[in-house]
């Protein structure tokens, strides 16, 4: 008897829109929402919905005993909210049987672990927010975008709070050990199941080849090729668009999933959740993956995204924005710029068509990779040109800032000091707090006034400074908030 963990990916980008040269500076919109409505909507009818119905008919007609996971991006979540609620109520009503786990990601469907850890921790913690504000769930078990893997993202998912870590499960990383146990992250206390590619590709790519020597690819032949694998565990990991768009209904593939989860377990094997898995399968050792591997492609690496020199050339651009994005504190060009570092993107630009040349054209909405990659560039560009805008009047603002801030204020509107002192700006106000004494200080400022905070906002018009100054806890604080104010406005 072997368990079986039946996972599905699912995902819609943000496509860009056709943005040419031209197009830089005039504030155009970066992506094209008729051309998403319309790949969504017909991945929703072709897919979504259908295998939903065909998923829930399963859980509840076999009274439980059919379980699953799913991972569901949330730029994918976010435009079901928008356009397409009822796909995401037939979501919602998987998640409520109880049989279906929900399993962390990072939000964008991004490779931000490869050039930023700290964006790729916000991310991951938007996911989770994110699964919680739709489905009140927290995921334990998580999976890196395109199953990305090395022994560091094991340590990261333990220290964001992970039990269990999805993984490809290629011969490259697991040489001569089965993918069907679980195993120990080295260096890290999480457990990792690694993908049956083999047997999760005879579904993805070969299920409608009738070249192919296992064609046709029944339920009841796919379930005795699971029973008769050995092991613990078969981890049958797909992109969920192989329902109905990668693998056309015509082929048979609904048919094909209403019946292999009961052939499974007419054999006497279980469908079981990540999570529950690695409570009843001991570790058969510990997997090292020094380099970054993924479950793309032939080569199992990240040349589908980072392959030639346009893409490494574009992520590398989009990556040197960081700083100068977060510290706009513009919302707006913040998701902007997360939306841009979505894979598809970089896999769009790929010029790899190998065997698997035909699995990089799907909702493809460019002719060539170098199409792609400048429509990305000028939107890239228009994105810098946005940000230099926003710093140059940030500076200005500033300037205007300090201008107000620090001047004298009008004579008849100054502070007068329990000392004898008269208060006319910021700077005066900065001496008179480190040279008075305690007790004129305290005349000041007590539990049920601050008369410097209030002249600050109420004259000044330094309605920060002021909100500051009242949580000071002492002179010597006060003192310092002053001065940082004055040092921030002369910079």
């Amino acid at each position: 008897m072997v368990d079986v963990c039946f996972y599905v990916h699912v995902h819609q980008p943000y496509r860009i829109r056709r943005f040419s040269f031209f197009d830089i500076g005039s504030e155009k919109d970066y992506f094209d929402v008729e051309r998403n409505l319309f790949y969504l909507d017909r991945v929703a009818r072709k897919c979504y919905l259908k295998a939903n119905d065909v998923l829930l008919d399963l859980i509840n007609s076999t009274n439980g005993k059919f379980k699953m996971s799913f991972s569901i991006t949330g730029v994918l979540l976010e435009q079901l909210e928008e356009y397409f609620p009822r796909v995401l109520d037939s979501f919602r009503a998987l998640v409520d049987t109880g049989c279906v786990e929900l399993v962390g990601e990072t939000y964008y469907h991004s490779l931000a672990f490869i050039y930023s850890i700290p964006e790729f921790v916000r991310q991951v913690k938007l996911q989770e927010s994110k699964l919680y504000e739709i489905f009140k769930y927290k995921p334990i078990t998580f999976r890196n975008t395109e199953l990305v893997y090395s022994d560091e993202l094991g340590k990261l998912a333990e220290k964001l709070g992970y039990r269990v870590v999805l993984i490809e499960g290629h011969e490259r990383i697991l040489g001569w050990r089965s993918p069907n146990y679980v195993y120990k992250a080295k260096g890290a206390e999480v457990f990792l199941l690694p993908r049956h590619y083999r047997l999760s590709d005879d579904i993805a790519f070969r299920f409608s080849r009738m070249d192919w020597s296992g064609y046709p690819l029944t339920a009841e032949k796919f379930a005795t090729w699971i029973h008769e694998s050995g092991g613990d565990v078969v981890n049958v990991f797909l992109d969920y668009e192989t329902f109905g768009e990668h693998q056309w209904e015509e082929s048979g593939i609904f048919q094909f999933l209403k019946r292999f989860p009961l052939e499974v377990l007419d054999r006497g094997d279980n469908f079981e959740l990540p999570s529950t898995i690695v409570k009843k399968c001991p570790p058969r050792g510990e997997i090292s993956v020094p380099l970054l591997m993924s479950w793309a492609d032939i080569e199992r690496d990240l040349s589908a995204w980072l392959g030639n020199r346009m893409q490494i050339e574009a992520m590398k651009n989009l990556y040197a924005l960081e700083e100068l994005v977060l510290s706009s504190g513009d919302p707006k060009l913040i998701e902007e710029w997360r939306k841009l570092q979505i894979s598809d993107h970089f896999y769009y630009m790929c010029t790899k068509y190998f065997s698997d040349g035909d699995v990089h054209k799907y909702f493809n909405p460019y002719d060539t990779p170098y199409e792609a990659f400048v429509n990305f560039m000028n939107v890239l560009h228009d994105l810098r040109v946005r940000l230099e805008r926003l710093q140059v009047l940030k500076r200005k603002n500033k300037r205007e800032l300090a201008v107000k801030y620090l001047s004298d204020v009008h004579p008849s509107k100054v502070f007068y000091c329990k000392d004898g002192r008269v208060i006319k700006n910021l700077r005066e106000l900065y001496v008179a707090l480190v040279e008075m004494d305690e007790s004129i200080y305290s005349c000041h400022v007590s539990s049920e006034k601050n008369d410097f905070a209030k002249w600050i906002e109420e004259v000044v018009g330094d309605v920060t400074l002021a909100r500051r100054l009242r949580k000071a806890k002492n002179k010597k604080q006060a003192a310092n908030l002053v001065k940082q104010r004055i040092k921030w406005l002369l910079s």
